[in-house]
Parts: structure tokens; sequence; C-alpha cells
């Protein structure tokens, strides 16, 4: 079988047993280069349609426009539900061919505690930060000399952290902007700030009424356009609150509802929209909107989306069930009542993967307020830690197998509601959770490319001093591991040597061979390869595991191979990468595989197989791409633009030296900062240029260097 087909095989019969398709996409949701068509960002595509908002549509095509507008924070401030993100969106999306580096989008929402927004920007822009320096400065590194624009969503919770990303960057960064969506504006100087009021109600409140109440039958016209103003007036042109009344037409008749909205609001939801009694009028207006979808819910259905008010990001079925059930709402009348909620828009589709739901920011809050007032925040916040802490123990045991990929891109679908369920755990009195939890989380963030979200839980989780034991163990080998990618060789040392006292004092034997990885590899990283060679070869040949650790029996032999190649022994370095590729593709894992394969290529180069050096290097290339590995695919491209120089066609290996470029930025060191690795690629481009021509290489070069993240891996894996 060829190796191609090997990687494919992987991916097929890759989804973790028990998981139904739709509990996560077949890509990471919000940031794939697909969503743009082509055009580098993450903008999602509309999945309504858009109504209204024209005044403000040209006021933000000049202000964003960078060969107009002056000022580079734009801020969009506005109540809850006034329609900021929606906005926001579809002034970007018609701006965006003027920032060839991209418009991204920053979901800020999900977040739970302070000091992540870099975070968020570095996960939305894909960077594969391996660096240990502040965010700030890997953004600032990547950006420079780019135009992009930046998106941040709901930035109120988290204004603090926002102003000081704004502060940093806007004034070392001339080609970028930022728009804000939030309820207050940041105050910092220079900022334009557009104050989003409602629909005006007898023209664009009306329209979007009619547009959304046309699902349940609904068509405007003379004879109920009176009626359809008296709904939008009581709803102060608020577009959420529109949207929540328009769909209520399937039940009720336009009379009804218009008279139902002038009615009081119910006593026992007083205490709810209390809290903002003092606040802005049109904010209450909203809420009493809520308010009334609310109480025009079936108690089930009221008491599930209190419930699911604690999902980040997104939810499935499954964990609704899971993470829902209980007392009256039993797990088998999940999937109707979710349905329901669906169909009153309290709950939506999410936009990126059908199958799973998210809750509006807005609504999400009135639900959480409620699930308070119930008196099961806790409770329920502990199922929900609980359900995410038995996904990661299942992805950590059959991680070594052939549902590693699938479990790769749980692990991204899943990313809020794992960081928010850590937290949980972290702040829990209970520590031994948050042990076990950051061990089996921060293990599959390191592998999926949250390194800095594995660093930061595993920090937390190890301050402690924690009481000795396998899941310790495993936090300690995780911490180390996430350094040596980091590039951080004397921390990765220091938690190697302890991963290796407390394995040794374990007693599992799995434990001390991957314990033997942390510090093999960073010997061979330090340049010291005749200490990594003899401490890697000393591990002993144990039966592959399933689980993390048996990953980490792989990598031993990975890091073996390695430390031969930059030795010059090209032999051991070929026999121990075979030897882990025929190991892969018995497990049906990918992550290891992958690296081997990137092994074999360079060696079919020294051999002067070419052929064989662009088949494997293509073989390398989409093990890493199912991975979304950005350092492996980067090193593949390296191998592969030099098979392509060596076969002949110059045009083809400047582009892919191009497309390297490009991947190689987003992880923030190109070529690793190897100066072996840059002088080889130095030499394959000096070779293509004399092939080709200068001219011709810097045409094929930015054909290249053009090409979109997945554009690019596409082109590379096609044609010789």
């Amino acid at each position: 079988m060829p190796e191609s087909d090997r990687v494919l095989r992987s991916f097929r019969s890759s989804c973790p047993s028990g998981a139904s398709p739709g509990c996560y996409p077949d890509t990471l949701i919000g940031v794939s280069d697909k969503t743009t068509g082509g055009r580098s960002g993450n903008l999602p595509p509309e999945t309504r349609s858009f109504v209204g908002r024209r005044d403000e549509l040209d006021w933000l095509d000049q202000e964003l426009d960078p060969g107009i507008g002056i000022d580079r924070l734009v801020s969009l401030v506005g109540v809850g539900g006034v329609g900021k993100t929606r906005l926001a969106l579809r002034a970007a999306g018609r701006i965006r061919d003027a920032y060839p580096d991209g418009v991204w989008l920053v979901e800020l929402s999900p977040l739970h505690t302070a000091g992540l927004v870099g975070l968020a920007v570095v996960e939305a822009l894909r960077l594969a930060d391996q660096s240990t320096g502040p965010v700030i400065e890997v953004v600032a590194e990547w950006a420079e000399g780019k135009r992009l624009l930046l998106v941040l969503d709901s930035c109120e919770h988290v204004l603090a952290d926002c102003v000081a990303f704004a502060e940093a960057l806007l004034p070392v960064l001339p080609g970028l902007r930022i728009l804000v969506t939030s309820r207050e504006h940041l105050g910092l100087p220079g900022e334009r700030v557009l104050y989003l009021d409602p629909l005006p109600v007898a023209d664009d409140a009306v329209a979007l009424f009619a547009d959304r109440a046309a699902a349940t039958g609904f068509a405007l016209d003379d004879t109920n356009r009176t009626a359809v103003e008296a709904v939008c007036r009581r709803l102060d042109g608020i577009p959420l609150a529109i949207e929540l009344a328009a769909v209520r037409l399937s039940e009720l008749s336009l009379a009804q509802l218009r008279d139902r909205l002038g009615e009081r609001l119910p006593s026992r939801l007083d205490l709810l929209v209390a809290r903002d009694g003092e606040g802005p009028p049109r904010h209450q207006t909203l809420r009493t909107a809520i308010g009334w979808s609310h109480e025009l819910c079936t108690p089930l259905e009221r008491l599930l989306w209190a419930r699911l008010s604690v999902f980040a990001g997104g939810f499935c079925v499954r964990a609704a069930e899971e993470v829902c059930a209980g007392g009256p709402l039993p797990a088998g009348r999940i999937a109707d009542l979710l349905a329901r909620l669906v169909e009153q828009s309290i709950v939506r589709r999410h936009r990126a993967a059908p199958d799973r739901f998210r809750l509006l920011d807005t609504v999400r809050e009135f639900g959480a307020d409620w699930l308070r007032a119930l008196g099961e925040e806790r409770v329920v916040r502990l199922r929900h830690r609980d359900h995410y802490r038995r996904l990661a123990r299942e992805g950590c045991a059959e991680w070594n197998t052939g549902r590693q990929v699938a479990w790769c891109e749980r692990i991204l679908t899943e990313h809020a509601n794992l960081r928010a369920a850590v937290d949980c755990a972290l702040t829990e009195p209970d520590r031994r959770v948050a042990l076990e939890m950051a061990a089996d989380i921060g293990f599959l963030w390191r592998h999926c490319g949250y390194l800095r979200d594995a660093q930061h839980c595993l920090d937390l989780a190890l301050a402690t001093d924690p009481a000795p034991g396998p899941d310790r163990t495993r936090a300690l080998w995780a911490r180390s591991a996430v350094a040596l990618l980091q590039g951080d060789l004397e921390v990765a040392a220091d938690w190697a040597f302890r991963c290796a006292d407390a394995a040794g004092d374990q007693g599992d034997p799995a434990a001390v061979v991957a314990a033997a990885y942390l510090i093999g590899g960073q010997l061979a990283l330090s340049g010291r390869l005749s200490e990594a060679i003899e401490v890697l070869s000393a591990t002993p040949r144990l039966p592959l595991r399933q689980d993390g650790f048996g990953a980490a029996q792989l990598q031993v032999r990975v890091a073996l191979s390695f430390a031969h190649m930059m030795r010059g022994d090209h032999e051991r370095a070929r026999a121990v990468a075979e030897e882990v590729r025929a190991a892969s593709v018995a497990c049906g894992e990918s992550w290891s595989g992958a690296f081997a394969d990137g092994i074999v290529a360079q060696m079919d180069l020294t051999r002067g197989d070419v052929r064989a050096a662009v088949g494997n290097a293509r073989t390398a290339l989409a093990g890493h791409g199912l991975l979304h590995n950005t350092v492996g695919a980067a090193m593949a491209l390296d191998v592969l633009a030099a098979g392509v120089v060596a076969a002949g066609d110059g045009h083809r290996a400047a582009r892919l030296l191009g497309i390297g470029a490009r991947v190689w930025e987003l992880t923030g060191r190109a070529q690793m900062n190897s100066p072996d690795l840059m002088a080889t690629r130095r030499s394959h481009e000096l070779r293509v240029r004399d092939e080709i021509g200068d001219a011709e290489y810097e045409k094929a070069y930015e054909e290249g260097l053009a090409l979109s993240y997945e554009e690019g891996l596409d082109y590379a894996a096609h044609g010789c």
C-alpha cells in the first residue's frame, strides 16, 4: 500500500468510539481559510440575510478603508442584541479585499478569565506559537510589514485586556487596523466610536421582522403593517428582540403577540431584569423581550435553556444530554427540546457545523441568570467539567490509535469548553481532579498546537507540588514536552528530570521510556547528539501502548532517528525512521509517522532517489495536515521543495518555497532558527534562481506566498 493511502485510510477510520459525527466538524470551527473562498482570513459565511444599516455600513467603509480612513481603531458600541457582531462581520466582509494579509475574527465571548485575549488572537491567526515570550511580541513579530484587520468581538467582559492589546500593537504596526464590538468603548486616543442605535421602526425594523417571520408563513402587507410597527416599537427596534418575537408567529397571531408585548413583565422575571434596572432602558427592553420568549417556553425548555448556558463556544446533542440531564429533565427528552429551542431562535445552529449549537451572548447571559436563580449553577458547571474530563481521558487513552486524527479535530472544536472545564477544575478544592485534567488536556493541547494553553494549565496544576502518582507523572511529562516544542530547552530539561525521577519511583516501564524521550529530545535539540543517542538507544523495547505514553514510545524512536540524521549517520536514521513508519501503520496513528516520513524523504535525497523523496515528503505533508501540525507541515514543505529542485522543476520549486515561507511565518521562527536548516533552504533558493533566473524566481515565489494555507497545501500535494 502506498504511504499516502496509509494516511488517508487512517483519516477515514478515525472516528472516536461512541462519538456521533455531529460532535465536531471536519475542520476547526472559525479558523479555516476555506470559509473565505480562498481569501486570507477566517470570516464565517453569512447564514442569514442582512437587513438595513446602510448609513452605518457606508461610514464603516470609509473608516476601515486603509486608503481613506486615518484612525486605525474603530469601535461599534451598543447594548446587547443591537446587532454589533452582524454589522461588524458585514462591514469586514465588504472591505476584506483591501487587506492582503487577511481579515481575522477573534471571538472573545468564550473567555472566562483575564489575560487570554492575546492567546485568542494567536489562535484566530493560526499562529503555531512555539515561543515562550509575551504573546503581544509573537503577534507583533508576525504582523510586522503586513496589512490586516482584526475584529475583536464581544470585548466588554475583557475590556482591560483589549485596551492593553490595542495600546501595545497599534503604535508599532502601521498596517494593522482593529474593529471592536463592545458594550463599552476602549477609551483610547484616536479611537473612532460608532454608537449603534436600534433599527428605525418604520423602515428597517419592520423589514427585519417580516424577513424573519417569513419562515412562519407570514407576509407583510398594508393590512398588518401597523401591527408590525407596534410590535417593533414596543421592542425599541432592537434586532435580537425583533427576531425572537418574529418566530413566535408560529404559535401566536400577530395581534396576540402585540398584546403580549404590551403587558407588564411577570413578577417572577423581575429579579432577572432588576440587575439592569438602572441601566439603559433599551437594555431593559431587550431583557424584557427575552423574558417573554422565556415565558412562552415550556418549563422543561426553560430548564434546558438555563443549563445550556454553561457551555462555551458551542455544543453537540450528546454533550447537552450528558451535562443538562437530571431531575425533571431526562436525557431522552433533550434532543426534542433542543430542536424546539432552535425553532424559537433561542438556540442557533453553529455557522460552520449544522450539528453543533450555540447561544447568542445575551441569551446565554439570561440563561445563566436563571440558572443562578434556580440555585443550580455550581452543580451544572461540575457536570460540564466532568463531561470534558471524561472526553479528555478518552482522547488520551486512544491517542496512539487510528482514531488520533478525529480526536485532534474534536479537541480543536471543543477547545473553548475544555478551557472552561479545566479552569473550573483549577478553582475547585479537589486538586486531584485538576491535576488529572491538566495532565490529559495539557497532553492533547500539546499535540494539537495549543502550547500556551497547555503551559498555563499545567503550571497552575503543578504549582501546588501535588503528591506523587501517575497523574503527576503524566503532568510532568506534558509540561516538559510543551517546553521542548517551544524551544525552551533549559525548562524542558528541568521538567524532564523531574518526570524521570517520578517515573522511576512509580515503577511504570512505559513512563520511564516516555521520560527518556524528554531527556534525549532535549539533548538532540541542544546539539549534544552523542549523549542523545546514548539515552534514546538505551530505552527498553516494550509492547506499544495505545495511550499517551504509547505515543511517547514512538516519539523516542523519532527523536533517535533525528539525532542520527543530524549526526550524519544516514543509514541508521533511515532504519529507525522506517521502523517508526511501520509501527505507525500498525497502530493507525499519524503524528509520529508523519515526522518519520519526512526523515525518510530527506534520506532519499541523500541517496539521490528524487522520485521517492518527493513521494515521501508529500506523504509527510499529508500526515501533518491531518493533525494541523504547522511546524511539521513547514518542515515537510522544505524537504518537498528540495526534491522538486532536484527533479528540475524550478518554477514549481519556487512556488513551494513561497508556500513554505508563508507556513513558517505561522510558527514565528523560520526553519526553527536553525542555521543549518536556513543554510540548506538558501542553497535550494540559489539553485532555483540559477535554473530559471531571478525574475522568474521572484514571480513564482510570490505566487506561492500569496496562496492561503489550505491552497498552498493542496498545491504541494498534487503534481510533480
